[in-house]
């Protein structure tokens, strides 16, 4: 086959699709790494005890590389963060269609909470409580999270009303996440977060009658 042929099979950038994919899936393992060794040493030294060079060192790569990923430790937490709230959104798209949209998001908020280790999320939650730069971040973490749980339950929206009931269910849902964590660390996590998601919408439920 003249070589002419073959470029034309090539993308315009000149690289092989498999070639690509591989890159993009190393690279993708390679930040959930990062993600994962800066998360357990967070856990197990403290935010300020762990270093750049410490994160690399646990993930097997350079500190250089790290930069490639993330442009502070602060930026980890955050990554750490949106991936829980895709995980959360998703849960939402897949509710039974009959599920009111405030039933929907406590079900949805049930099952990703479910799977979280109960030890891992208090220490996780005191760790952003303890450091004023995750807290910073934490607070912008809701309003990420506000916005995607509004266009998930949008989804489920088939009138403009039901679109506004989306925005408000996603506001509620998002208030009650915030101060049903501050409520459950504040109550030495004694409590399966499951059972407290409950309880928290058993008590928005009675304000709204």
């Amino acid at each position: 086959m003249k070589a002419s042929k073959v470029a034309r099979k090539l993308p315009a950038d000149g690289k092989s699709p498999v070639v690509t994919g591989l890159r993009q899936r190393k690279q993708q393992e390679t930040r959930a790494r990062l993600t994962r060794a800066a998360m357990t040493l967070f856990l197990e030294r403290g935010f300020e005890a762990t270093t750049i060079d410490d994160i690399a060192a646990a993930a097997e790569v350079s500190r250089r590389s790290f930069f490639h990923y993330f442009a502070s430790k602060e930026d980890v937490v955050a990554a750490w963060q949106e991936n829980a709230a895709s995980a959360l959104v998703a849960e939402v798209v897949a509710r039974p269609a009959d599920e009111s949209m405030l039933t929907a998001a406590e079900n949805a908020i049930a099952a990703a909470v479910k799977r979280l280790d109960p030890a891992e999320a208090a220490a996780m939650s005191r760790l952003k409580r303890d450091n004023p730069a995750l807290q910073a971040r934490d607070q912008l973490k809701y309003e990420k999270l506000e916005r995607a749980l509004a266009e998930g339950l949008a989804q489920r929206a088939r009138t403009k009303s039901d679109r506004l009931q989306a925005r408000l269910v996603a506001m509620i849902a998002t208030g009650a996440m915030r101060v049903g964590g501050e409520s459950w660390i504040g109550e030495g996590a004694r409590e399966r977060p499951e059972a407290f998601v409950k309880r928290t919408f058993d008590a928005i439920r009675a304000i709204l009658k």
